[in-house]
């Protein structure tokens, strides 16, 4: 069963067919030719994975972030983060990491990102002098921010497999998610000096950061608005989201007017789509889940990892080799709907706390995303400014992989910058 079924995905993945026809595809044929089981049972776990309040949380979230793309947020985030840092050396490149931590927070989407700020941003770059290779480097780099800073929706798919609080998950990326960010800005301001990147020699008035700081607020105000009702028991994950859906509204429409009624029903739809292609992913992994069940794969792959090893640091190792080849090629949610269920009684058997290990799942299938040659950010990146990856993966791109793949082995082995803010606010 197990190679049939593994088989058959590899060989769909491969000839192009979409993540989510992929797991269904493997999973319906695998059923009807080794099992006396009735096909309708894909369709049942279909219904079953997606029948939860918590993904309820991912069309929301999905709708609040096209609001604030849309309405003139990000363009306010970029403004105010330009004036504080753009004739720093590696200004502009330092602000694009900073507005997609913060715009990631606003989305929990890295291709949303990377296409939102990337299509600002990159072309100031390069027209200030920066190399066109770096810049889209970074533009890509940065955009995985958006899965690891809350709210993120492959957290809100890693707890409803796992049954870990998604409000513990979303605190948990806050310190790896500013570590991460801080990495990629070091390096940037050492290629900035080394270089003679700046956009400008002019440090702007304290009238002009006030100013923006003023408009760039009600955006600031939205990560705090969302952690914190949820920390302070005000509404849950799911309720946050509908909560950020509505402030979106109010801002985009009545405070910034960049957004007008009628271009509500464009975004309802496009929200829509991709809140579906992901749903669609959710289910088609959790009948794939199933039949490897079934055939008690995740027990073997698991009884085969512990006898390999029983150590937690071998076998923290192990998975993290494990999710970065993943990362590479597969779709984050259906990565973790997959790998979570396998890897959890091992988790709880060594003792490994599993908020940690979520964001040890997360963080290593966001680098996925710009590891070479199938990453979906290099793709979306591509697409700013020529649409060849070539442009992409270059040095730059491999230096910031590199300095990712080291800050997470220091998440990886150092718990606490995981789990200090939630153990804090608890």
């Amino acid at each position: 069963m197990s190679l049939m079924l593994f088989g058959v995905l590899i060989l769909l993945i491969a000839v192009g067919t979409p993540i989510a026809l992929a797991l269904s595809g493997a999973t319906l044929v695998t059923l009807v030719c080794t099992t006396d089981v009735t096909p309708i049972v894909v369709t049942q776990r279909f219904f079953t994975a997606v029948d939860s309040f918590s993904l309820m949380a991912i069309p929301f979230f999905m709708l609040a972030g096209l609001l604030m793309e849309k309405g003139g947020i990000s363009k306010r985030l970029i403004n105010l983060a330009n004036l504080l840092l753009g004739n720093m050396h590696g200004g502009l490149a330092i602000v694009t990491i900073i507005v997609s931590t913060f715009f990631g927070a606003l989305t929990g989407s890295s291709a949303a990102t990377v296409a939102a700020i990337g299509g600002i941003l990159v072309p100031a770059m390069i027209k200030s002098g920066y190399d066109e290779g770096f810049s889209l480097a970074v533009s890509a780099s940065s955009g995985y921010l958006g899965c690891i800073i809350p709210p993120s929706i492959p957290m809100i798919t890693y707890g409803v497999a796992t049954g870990a609080s998604i409000g513990a998950m979303f605190m948990a990326g806050v310190v790896p998610g500013i570590l991460l960010a801080l990495g990629m800005c070091l390096y940037a301001f050492w290629l900035g000096r080394k270089n003679g990147y700046k956009a400008s020699n002019q440090k702007a008035s304290p009238g002009e950061v006030w100013k923006a700081f003023r408009e760039a607020a009600w955006a600031l105000l939205m990560p705090v608005i969302i952690l914190g009702g949820i920390y302070g028991g005000i509404f849950t994950p799911t309720e946050a989201s509908c909560v950020a859906l509505f402030y979106g509204l109010i801002i985009s429409i009545f405070v910034f007017k960049e957004l007008s009624i009628r271009d509500l029903p464009g975004m309802i739809k496009q929200a829509m789509v991709n809140s579906a292609m992901v749903m669609f992913i959710i289910a088609g992994a959790a009948a794939f889940g199933y039949l490897m069940t079934r055939g008690m794969i995740p027990a073997r792959i698991a009884s085969t990892i512990t006898g390999l090893t029983s150590n937690s640091i071998v076998f923290l190792l192990i998975v993290n080799v494990v999710l970065l080849v993943m990362g590479t090629f597969m779709e984050t949610n259906a990565a973790i709907m997959i790998t979570a269920p396998i890897f959890l009684p091992i988790v709880n058997a060594m003792g490994i706390n599993v908020v940690h290990f979520g964001i040890i799942m997360i963080v290593n299938l966001a680098i996925g995303q710009i590891t070479p040659p199938l990453g979906v950010n290099l793709f979306v990146a591509a697409g700013i400014h020529g649409g060849k990856i070539e442009k992409v993966v270059n040095s730059h791109l491999i230096r910031l992989l590199l300095i990712s793949i080291l800050l997470l082995l220091v998440i990886t082995y150092i718990p606490g910058f995981s789990l200090a803010l939630p153990s804090l606010l608890k």
